[in-house]
């Protein structure tokens, strides 16, 4: 079921993977989504995809997000998925990349709400198991459709709703307009479990989507990029309405334990590369950052990414 989880870690490709969902749930994520997977790659087996949905050592609970164009390749997918012994499934409704947008998926199914309902309908028959829909406000500012695109996706059989609050035109740019969660809440609030998601950087920012625009949780997506100290805050600030922010010690620390993490799953190499991004937003807004910057742009060991961050004012 899918009701108590508040606080989530957002489907983020090339950044959710193992690692650093393991360090989400290890600060207080409730649940930590899977980087988003091809439901045709999946149909197919594919190499990549496997390693997609490994789970993280301790991870009990796999939420899988999927995306594809109709309900076709879902279908095809299902025997798949659940060897993989899911928990529940979410399907991308709301990627405005170019190049899944030209494919049918992600976004670009907000031009077609019927086709929601049938992909929801397949996955709960073939699977049994909850699922759930991260979906846009809408195409571009002429076309806002997502209370109807919401209502499709309920009559399909979805047990949550995910709304991020931007067009597919605007990506990631302007501002959210948390209005429309408000107006999710009240049409749909007794019908499916809601989550916010856009613009969710703060503890006081996940709190005002729950307590004043009615969301049942958020999904914190860029937010926990090099923070996942923000499940931590929101569960003390939810609770207690104040929290403590990590000193920059613990910063380090924490980027060098999810380095560490990344080693173990990946080997030093791959790891090495594959942190950099990571680590940049670790150490945004410390003093000695652009020092730290440019060495891990050369760093491919342990022993460099430590000598890299040692170059920190802390």
């Amino acid at each position: 079921m899918i009701t108590d989880d508040k606080l989530i870690l957002a489907p983020l490709a090339g950044y959710t993977d193992k690692a650093m969902r393991e360090i989400c749930l290890s600060m207080g994520a409730d649940i930590a989504v899977t980087e988003m997977v091809s439901a045709e790659g999946l149909a197919r087996d594919g190499e990549k995809t496997k390693e997609l949905l490994e789970r993280a050592e301790g991870e009990e609970r796999l939420v899988v997000q999927l995306f594809g164009a109709d309900e076709d390749p879902f279908y095809r997918a299902i025997p798949n998925l659940l060897s993989y012994r899911p928990t529940w499934i979410d399907i991308n409704c709301g990627c405005p990349v170019p190049k899944v947008v030209k494919t049918g998926a992600g976004s670009a199914l907000m031009k077609t709400p019927e086709k929601i309902e049938k992909i929801v309908e397949t996955l709960k028959k073939g699977t049994g198991l909850p699922v759930s829909v991260k979906f846009r406000l809408g195409w571009d500012s002429s076309s806002i459709n997502y209370l109807e695109f919401a209502e499709k996706a309920l009559k399909g059989g979805a047990s949550a709703l995910t709304l991020h609050a931007r067009t597919r035109a605007q990506g990631y740019e302007g501002k959210a307009d948390r209005s429309a969660f408000l107006k999710l809440s009240k049409e749909f609030g007794k019908d499916a479990v809601l989550y916010a998601s856009g613009d969710i950087f703060t503890p006081e920012s996940a709190s005002e989507c729950m307590e004043e625009y009615g969301m049942d949780g958020v999904m914190f997506a860029r937010g926990a990029i090099g923070n996942p100290f923000i499940f931590r805050e929101s569960r003390a600030y939810i609770s207690s309405s104040s929290y403590t922010l990590p000193s920059v010690k613990e910063r380090i620390e924490c980027a060098m334990h999810h380095y560490e993490r990344m080693v173990h799953y990946y080997g030093e190499n791959a790891a090495s590369h594959e942190m950099r991004k990571h680590a940049m937003a670790y150490i945004k807004g410390i003093p000695g950052a652009a020092r730290c910057k440019n060495a891990l742009t050369k760093a491919l060991s342990e022993e460099e990414y430590r000598e890299a961050f040692a170059l920190l004012d802390n």
